[in-house]
Formats: C-alpha cells, sequence, structure tokens
C-alpha cells in the first residue's frame, strides 16, 4: 500500500483556507490548475510511498511511540508558496519547531520499520492548494496568500494515510486518501 504520515487540519481551518481558495479560483488561468480538495488537505510528514502489508503493523505501533513522545503544539495555516509552476501551497505557523521534530521522528519510525526513504532533507511544512503544468505562473497566486492567516488549533495527532491512486486512467483524476492509522500526541485524548 502507499502510505504517508501526516497532520491533518480541523474541518474549521479547511473550511478558511477553502474560503481563501475560493478567491484565487477567480483569478486569470486557474481553470487550467488542478485544484486540491479540502477532504484531501494535509502536511505529510514523511512519504513511506509503496509499503507492504506486512509492515503496517510494526510501523503502527512505531508511530504510537512517536505520537506519545511529542507533546500537542500550536499550528495554523498560513501565507503561501509555489514550488516553481508545478505546486501553489499554503505553509504553517504556530510551533513548527514541534511539526518538525515530530517529522523527524515518523520519518525514524518508518525507518526502523525497514521501510527505505529519502534522503534525510530540512522538513518544509506546506499543505498542496493546486499543482500545474507551467502555466499560468503560480507566483500570482502565492502573492495573493500572503497575507492568509487561518485560526490556530492545538495539533493532537498523528495520522497514517493510505493514497489509493486513480485506477481509470482519466485525465484530471486525483488519488483518493483513507486514514488507517491514528495516535494521539503525548497527553492528549
Amino acid at each position: 500500500m502507499r502510505i504517508f504520515a501526516a497532520v491533518l487540519p480541523p474541518d474549521a481551518q479547511a473550511a478558511e483556507l477553502a474560503r481563501a481558495a475560493a478567491k484565487l479560483k477567480t483569478l486569470p488561468g486557474a481553470r487550467a490548475l488542478r485544484w486540491t480538495t479540502p477532504e484531501d488537505w494535509h502536511f505529510t510528514l514523511a512519504f513511506m510511498a509503496e509499503v507492504e502489508d506486512a509492515t503496517v503493523p510494526e510501523l503502527s505501533d512505531r508511530l504510537s511511540r512517536a505520537a506519545k513522545r511529542t507533546a500537542p503544539f500550536p499550528l495554523s495555516l498560513h501565507a503561501g508558496g509555489h514550488f516553481g509552476d508545478r505546486a501553489l501551497w499554503t505553509g504553517a505557523a504556530g510551533d513548527i519547531d514541534t511539526l518538525r521534530l515530530l517529522a523527524a521522528r515518523a520519518d525514524a519510525a518508518a525507518r526502523k520499520s525497514g521501510i527505505t526513504m529519502e534522503e534525510h532533507r530540512h522538513y518544509r511544512p506546506h499543505l498542496t492548494l493546486a499543482r500545474g503544468k507551467g502555466e499560468p505562473p503560480l507566483a500570482p497566486y502565492a502573492e495573493a496568500l500572503a497575507t492568509f492567516q487561518g485560526e490556530e488549533w492545538t495539533v493532537t495527532e498523528l495520522t497514517l494515510v493510505r493514497s489509493n491512486l486513480p485506477k481509470s486512467g482519466m485525465p484530471g483524476e486525483r488519488p483518493r486518501y483513507e486514514v488507517v492509522g491514528r495516535w494521539p500526541l503525548g497527553g492528549a485524548g
């Protein structure tokens, strides 16, 4: 199965971002972008790609321990940016150091479970809003998000998500995400 560890924004914060994204969709060229939907929004902490089903129980145990060792922390959706003209995203504000620590712990849990991970990179929290193919340029969309500041919430859980890739081959079809595990952060729940 294709999985990743993530932090999911609560419904109220996703709704705030959806209102901001609705304004972006009125900008010139917006129809050429593939917009993500609120139910798919997440901050990826550790992308594990394809994992054997037999590995998931050990990974789950290790992710549970990583969650227990991490205290709940404040986070909010904040501003925006882009990776070239391929991806438009919103970032995070709040206790980014703890978010990075949770990402490192999720990565370590995967490695200790025998999952081959990409080389370590500095974690850059982002939530993908839209994907493009070079046109239109994404800089104006990121600039329009510059002043966006969502309401803060307390992150209380680590989530394991399965990415079900499209099988129909229809253009524009998106992966479907399914939560396969949730673990409370230390002191939560």
